[in-house]
C-alpha cells in the first residue's frame, strides 16, 4: 500500500468514525458519566478496539484509526479503557479474539474493557522467567474441571484482578513447548493466594501468586489442550507492542528538557556533556517513534510478530537513559526520595508519584517486563536477522527429563 493509498483509505473511514465519536460524547458527557458507563457505551459503539468485529467492541476497520479515536476521547476528558485495565486491554482482548470461543469473547470482552473485571498475567515462575516454556505449574484434568497447583511471580495487578491469563502444564511427558494449555484463572477461586512484592519505588504493583488445588471449569480453557504455547505467543507479542506504546521515553525526555531550562549553569564542561546527552536522546526518541509507526503498519496488516520487540527493546533502553539524565540534571536533589508506608504498599506523598527519581527507579523494570532486553535481542537476532540460534540441548526432551535448578 502506497502512502497515498493509505491516506485515502484513512480519510474514507475517519468521517463515520468521527460521527460515532461525536454521538458518544453527546449522549455520554465524560464529565458527568461514570467511567464504567462511558466505557461500556464506547464498547457498544464499536470504538473500543476499532479493528475488532461489530458487536465485540469494534467496527472491523483498520487498527490505525484507534489512535485517532483515543486522541479525540482523551481531549474530551473521557476515561481510558487501557488505564483501567492495561493487561486486559492490551493483551487479553487480542488473545481472546484470536483464540477464544464466541461464548468467551461475548462474556469477557465488555467487562474487560470497562475495567469492571481487571485482568493479570500468570506466566512467569521462580524458575521459569526468560525460559517460560520450562514452567512447572500443573493442571490435571478431573472430569469437566482442571485442578491447578503451582506458583507464579511478578504478577502485575494480581492484587486487584478478577481474571488471570494462566499457562499451565497439562502433559509433563511432552516436550516443554507442547505440553502447555492456556486458561483464564478465576482469581477469586478457593486456593488462589496473592502476596504483594514491594518494589524499590515503594509501590507493590507486582505480586507472587500461589495456586493450591485451584479448580477451574473446562469452559475457562482458551484454545486447545496442549496448544497453550501458541496462545501464549499471541499474548506476548501483543504485550511487547503494548509496552512499546505505553512506555514511551518522550515524557522523560520532556522532563529532562524542563530540568535543563531551569539550570543556571549551561556553559561549563559538565553542562555541555549534559546538553549533548539530551540532544542525543531527543534524536533517538524520534527515531523510535518512527519505528513504532512502522510497527503500526505491520500490525495493520495482521502481523504482531517480532517487529513489536524492536520498539519495546529500544523504548526500554531509552527510558532508562532518559531518567538517568533527569537524575543527573537534578544533582544532589536526585538522591532524595520520599518515604513510603509499608503497611499500605504505596508512596504516601503524592508528589513523589510523579517525581523524576521515582521514574528513574521504575525504569529499571522496563528492561525486564514483557521479556528481558537480553532475550529480545536473541529473538530479534534469530527471527529477524536469521542468525544461528542458541544451543538448546533440551529442545526435544520430554519436560520430565529436562534438568531444572
Amino acid at each position: 500500500m502506497t502512502p497515498q493509498t493509505a491516506e485515502a483509505s484513512f480519510l474514507d473511514t475517519v468521517d463515520p468514525v468521527d460521527t460515532a465519536i461525536d454521538r458518544l460524547l453527546a449522549e455520554h458527557p465524560p464529565a458527568s458519566t461514570p467511567a464504567a458507563e462511558f466505557l461500556g457505551a464506547q464498547y457498544d459503539a464499536g470504538l473500543a478496539w476499532i479493528s475488532f468485529p461489530v458487536g465485540l467492541g469494534g467496527l472491523g476497520l483498520g487498527v490505525g484509526l484507534q489512535k485517532h479515536i483515543n486522541r479525540r476521547l482523551t481531549a474530551a476528558g473521557a476515561p481510558s479503557g487501557f488505564f483501567h485495565n492495561p493487561l486486559g486491554y492490551g493483551m487479553g482482548g487480542p488473545t481472546l479474539l484470536e483464540h477464544g470461543t464466541d461464548e468467551q469473547t461475548r462474556r469477557y470482552l465488555r467487562p474487560l474493557f470497562t475495567g469492571e473485571e481487571v485482568w493479570c498475567q500468570l506466566f512467569s515462575e521462580p524458575n521459569a522467567g526468560s525460559d517460560l516454556a520450562s514452567l512447572a505449574t500443573l493442571a490435571v484434568r478431573d472430569g469437566d474441571s482442571w485442578v491447578i497447583n503451582g506458583q507464579k511471580v511478578w504478577t502485575s495487578w494480581g492484587h486487584v484482578a478478577r481474571w488471570g491469563m494462566l499457562v499451565a502444564r497439562t502433559d509433563p511427558s511432552a516436550v516443554k513447548h507442547r505440553g502447555l494449555t492456556y486458561f483464564l484463572c478465576d482469581m477469586t477461586a478457593p486456593g488462589v493466594e496473592v502476596r504483594p512484592l514491594r518494589q524499590m519505588t515503594g509501590d507493590a504493583e507486582f505480586n507472587e501468586v500461589y495456586l493450591t488445588d485451584v479448580r477451574l471449569p473446562d469452559s475457562l480453557r482458551i484454545g486447545e489442550v496442549g496448544q497453550g504455547w501458541g496462545v501464549a505467543l499471541t499474548t506476548l507479542n501483543n504485550e511487547r507492542y503494548m509496552l512499546s506504546e505505553g512506555l514511551s521515553a518522550q515524557p522523560a525526555v520532556n522532563e529532562a528538557i524542563r530540568l535543563w531550562r531551569e539550570r543556571t549553569d549551561t556553559e561549563s564542561a559538565q553542562a555541555q556533556v549534559l546538553r549533548d546527552r539530551l540532544l542525543d536522546l531527543w534524536v533517538q526518541v524520534e527515531v523510535t517513534r518512527l519505528t513504532i509507526l512502522r510497527a503500526d503498519t505491520d500490525r495493520e496488516r495482521g502481523n504482531t510478530g517480532p517487529q513489536g520487540a524492536v520498539a519495546k527493546l529500544a523504548t526500554a533502553q531509552l527510558n532508562k537513559r532518559a531518567t538517568d539524565l533527569c537524575v543527573d540534571l537534578l544533582g544532589a536533589a536526585g538522591m532524595i526520595y520520599g518515604s513510603y508506608d509499608p503497611r499500605k504498599f504505596r508512596i504516601e506523598n503524592a508528589a513523589d508519584q510523579d517525581s523524576p527519581v521515582r521514574s528513574f527507579l521504575r525504569a529499571r523494570a522496563n528492561t525486564i517486563e514483557g521479556g528481558t532486553s537480553e532475550i529480545l535481542r536473541t529473538t530479534l537476532g534469530e527471527r529477524m536477522l536469521g542468525l544461528p540460534g542458541d544451543v538448546r540441548v533440551d529442545k526435544n526432551l520430554p519436560w520430565t527429563e529436562v534438568r531444572r535448578s
